[in-house]
């Protein structure tokens, strides 16, 4: 090889390292510009794939006791409101009204019979007042008579006897005035009354008040539209009130849980808009809006005791200290009933400039 041929191949190496000197500065700087642009358009848009479905649940529990009739969902059925869920046996809670009703009337009855029986006891009491007031008349004549005939018994016009005959009489007229007091005493205090009984009354009204509820009870009925899920029983099976028997989804409305990282909830709100798509179907977006953001999370660091019932959310590093995440409720518009289930895995992303547009607007 002549020393030119080896100059030129110097040369060409020294070219093609300087070449690759600046491919690898071009490489890092086109990498630095995509990571910042990545990173605004994180800040931009959040993103987390940490979301899943939620909606809101109550536990069927019938208010009465008793043995199924008749169970009218399956498991997993979707029902609309007012549909019949299960029917509680309704035959003792029957029995229950028809007796309070039965109680009624006997009642109603003995408050007629005492009413009369008080009338006559009242028309007995006025009798008796009557007796009094003749009595007393005669009484007042007898003393009377007696005044009057004593002072003429010094002139001779009457006879000691008719004295006598005059103040027997007014003996015997002021004993019958005092008979006819004490019967009036007892005939007063045997009148009664019906107060009691229309008290009594009250208390049965009440009573079939409560068996009508008790029966009306006894049919469930869905207070929603909703699915059934967690039904484990069937008709035959005895039910105990405030028992659940299943689960019924609210699938008036559909929520995303999404959890955030704090650094990237500023700027988040009620009403920013967001967009969400599930892993069981992922070329779907669903247009949602925030809800709300959760004020509270279970800390993993010891030495601070929150009450119980906080979301409890793992980092995933635990020898550096990382952003905590809050759960962010996330109001879908317009979900798929066939697509959306309680716990399905999701995708959120939030457009908190949009929602600045839309302010702006």
């Amino acid at each position: 090889m002549s020393a030119g041929n080896g100059d030129a191949m110097a040369t060409r190496n020294t070219g093609l390292a300087r070449y690759g000197k600046y491919f690898a500065i071009l490489l890092v700087a086109a990498t630095l510009l995509v990571l910042v642009f990545v990173i605004r358009l994180l800040d931009a848009a959040p993103r987390t794939d940490d979301a899943y479905v939620y909606a809101d649940t109550i536990d069927v529990v019938p208010e009465v006791s008793g043995r199924i009739a008749e169970l009218a969902v399956r498991d997993n059925q979707a029902v609309r409101r007012g549909d019949l869920l299960l029917q509680i046996d309704p035959r003792p809670y029957e029995a229950a009204l028809t007796r309070a009703k039965a109680s009624l009337v006997a009642l109603d009855r003995q408050i007629g019979l005492t009413r009369r029986t008080v009338d006559a006891q009242q028309y007995n009491a006025q009798s008796v007042r009557a007796a009094v007031e003749r009595a007393r008349a005669a009484a007042t004549q007898a003393t009377d008579t007696l005044h009057r005939t004593a002072p003429l018994l010094s002139g001779g016009y009457v006879s000691a006897q008719d004295v006598d005959v005059a103040r027997t009489a007014q003996r015997a007229t002021q004993a019958e005035l005092a008979a006819a007091e004490l019967q009036a005493q007892q005939a007063a205090a045997a009148v009664s009354g019906v107060d009691a009984l229309v008290a009594q009354r009250a208390v049965v009204e009440a009573e079939i008040a409560i068996a009508a509820l008790n029966l009306e009870f006894a049919t469930v009925r869905a207070p929603f539209d909703g699915r059934v899920v967690s039904l484990k029983t069937s008709a035959g099976q005895f039910a105990s009130a405030l028992k659940p028997v299943f689960t019924l989804i609210d699938t008036r409305q559909w929520y995303v849980v999404a959890n955030f990282r704090e650094t990237e909830l500023k700027g988040i709100a009620a009403g920013t808009p967001a967009t969400v798509y599930l892993l069981s179907d992922s070329g779907r977006r669903f247009r949602g809006t925030v809800d709300s953001i959760s004020y509270g999370v279970l800390p993993n660091e010891g030495g601070l005791a929150l009450p119980g019932g906080l979301p409890h959310i793992e980092r995933t590093l635990n020898w550096v200290h990382v952003a905590q995440r809050f759960p962010v409720k996330i109001r879908i518009e317009q979900p798929d009933p066939v697509l959306f289930r309680v716990g399905t895995s999701a995708v959120a992303v939030l457009h908190p400039a949009r929602g600045d547009d839309a302010g702006r607007r």
